[in-house]
């Protein structure tokens, strides 16, 4: 197991955004998580990557205790020391690319593990090209991001956090900031990802794009996961009627 999250619970002032949450996560799994906006999908990952901390609940990687509230008390985080080496178990592709703008390509996924993981520089730089090639961006390298469209953007957000080595991809809406043309562009990667058996957890609002490479789908709102299941079920028979009034709006 990957991602253990259990019983998590988020709230902002007197909003409780996620209710009593879990969420398992095998490896080799691709989990699209579905939704309409505000049901609290994106804050769930971000509690997941520690960019937001939970209320109370428990979070585990690969078998280790991250966070936890032991009776009912303020959550309990590792030692910043450790969760440095805790993040490399990840890596998060957010819905706008967050690049370095003063950086050149290859210095925007090559700078994390040189200076955070403490890697070889070399190594870091041969595998950083690798992936670009990977992502049709070889040629690439040396532009700097305003140079590129949104999609090749994404690309290297894509690279940058696959240069990490990471345990698992999550993916904040990777495509919500672009058009049609250049979504195409990148969830041909994510499929490509997903037929490597990259572990990946995906917030989504590409619903036919979700039922292709998923292996479970989940379907949240209001803070509450409503249903989950193979793809085909909850697109095809879904059991709850929530469910099928959102899938039936969204197909409108």
């Amino acid at each position: 197991m990957i991602l253990e999250m259990s019983n998590i619970k988020k709230h902002f002032e007197d909003c409780e955004v996620l209710h009593d949450i879990s969420l398992n996560v095998d490896s080799g799994e691709v989990v699209s998580i579905i939704g309409p906006s505000g049901s609290g999908k994106s804050t769930l990952l971000r509690c997941a990557t520690f960019l937001e901390k939970i209320d109370s609940g428990t979070i585990k990687y690969v078998g280790q205790t991250i966070a936890h509230t032991p009776d009912g008390e303020k959550p309990i985080y590792l030692p910043k020391k450790e969760m440095v080496k805790v993040k490399s178990y990840f890596g998060l592709v957010f819905q706008q690319f967050n690049l370095f703008p003063h950086f050149s390509v290859l210095r925007n996924v090559c700078d994390a593990p040189i200076n955070v993981q403490k890697r070889n520089k070399e190594e870091v730089e041969e595998k950083g090209r690798e992936l670009l090639k990977k992502m049709g961006l070889a040629d690439k390298a040396d532009a700097y991001p305003f140079q590129l469209s949104g999609g090749q953007q994404q690309r290297v957000a894509i690279a940058r956090a696959l240069a990490l080595n990471p345990d698992i991809l999550f993916f904040d809406e990777p495509t919500s900031a672009l058009d049609p043309e250049l979504t195409g562009e990148v969830l041909k990667i994510i499929r490509q990802l997903a037929e490597e058996k990259m572990t990946m957890v995906i917030v989504t609002h590409e619903m036919s794009f979700a039922r292709a490479v998923s292996k479970r789908v989940i379907f949240m709102d209001g803070g509450y996961i409503v249903e989950q299941g193979d793809p085909e079920k909850v697109f095809g028979d879904p059991s709850e009627e929530r469910t099928k009034q959102f899938l039936r709006n969204y197909q409108q």
